[in-house]
């Protein structure tokens, strides 16, 4: 029987307010694929993120797109060359490796011929503000392993420093997203250093990350808006030492795969990175994670609520799905 597909874009209130060095965010806004064969349903949750110059309308139209290919028999193989990499093949790419769990019966880490996936340790966001706000929040969460530090704005230093004493236990991932220039970089470099952080994404603007190939770092950094597809990893050489890979950027769970072949062969750590999104979306990440060095899958932990069968997380730890979820 032919696929059908189905779309809907859902909307999940955030608790609170997530903040960035780009803007702020009261709600999550996710496009659901499902892939039905007359006896199996698949599911896929992607993302459309204004940063990648993505809308939902344009996620939900290239889905869409792809109606009279799936009733033609386009399968996940043909899917990676019929779009490209992004949060519409996400969404569909997902729903297909669902799919195919259910249809044999069988966990996708088995169709993907790997190991099967455990429990990991997941970093925690805490959003950017004044300094005084993100060590209240540091503080309450200070008892996680790993804490997502926001930055990007005038006073960071000020801002990991007042995380750092709110929270003198717990390892520091600072996260910059692009919101710092070579007249800082240097000096908010050393201040991370100096409160113990262990890894700092995306301090520069993509394309204009160059300074970086000439710098001493003192800390690791991990490119995460230099690093989309599978075919953007090698302009990372010399200038990285990670890369945040994350499954609305690769187009999937196929290519992300992939990718984590080809940075680990460049020598690259690698984060598994995610949206704010519910579990659906974080699914497939958890298999991407169990190769991580890092993994930043709190999204479903940042909303109001989660949806049904969600991933379960006690602490700092995410634990694999469940086939009632996805997979």
């Amino acid at each position: 029987m032919p696929l059908t597909l189905s779309l809907a874009v859902e909307r999940w209130p955030i608790a609170g307010a997530f903040a960035i060095s780009r803007g702020a965010k009261t709600e999550a806004v996710v496009v659901v694929v499902e892939l039905h064969d007359g006896a199996a349903r698949g599911r896929g949750e992607c993302v459309p993120y204004a940063r990648y110059g993505e809308s939902v309308e344009d996620v939900m139209a290239a889905i869409e797109a792809m109606r009279p290919r799936l009733i033609a028999g386009l399968d996940r193989g043909g899917l990676q060359q019929a779009m490209p990499a992004g949060a519409a093949r996400n969404g569909l790419d997902c729903a297909f490796w669902d799919l195919a769990a259910k249809r044999e019966n069988r966990p996708v880490h088995e169709l993907a011929g790997l190991a099967a996936p455990h429990a990991v340790t997941t970093a925690y966001t805490i959003s950017l503000a004044a300094p005084e706000d993100m060590a209240r929040a540091a503080e309450r969460a200070a008892h996680r392993a790993l804490l997502k530090i926001k930055l990007g704005a005038p006073g960071d230093a000020d801002r990991i420093a007042a995380v750092r004493k709110a929270a003198p236990k717990t390892a520091l991932i600072v996260d910059a997203n692009e919101g710092w220039d070579e007249a800082v970089l240097a000096a908010n470099l050393a201040a991370c250093a100096e409160a113990g952080v262990v890894l700092v994404e995306q301090p520069l603007p993509e394309g204009r990350d160059h300074a970086l190939a000439g710098l001493q770092r003192p800390i690791p950094v991990c490119a995460d808006e230099s690093a989309h597809g599978l075919a953007s990893l090698p302009a990372l050489a010399g200038k990285y030492d990670a890369v945040n890979i994350k499954l609305d950027k690769a187009g999937g769970l196929t290519e992300a795969l992939q990718m984590v072949g080809a940075a680990e062969r460049m020598g690259l750590a690698i984060m598994a990175g995610c949206m704010v999104a519910t579990s659906l979306a974080m699914a497939p990440a958890v298999l991407v994670a169990q190769a991580a060095r890092f993994v930043d899958l709190d999204g479903p932990l940042l909303l109001a609520r989660d949806r049904e069968h969600g991933l379960r997380y006690a602490d700092s730890l995410v634990y694999p799905p469940k086939p009632a979820l996805w997979g």
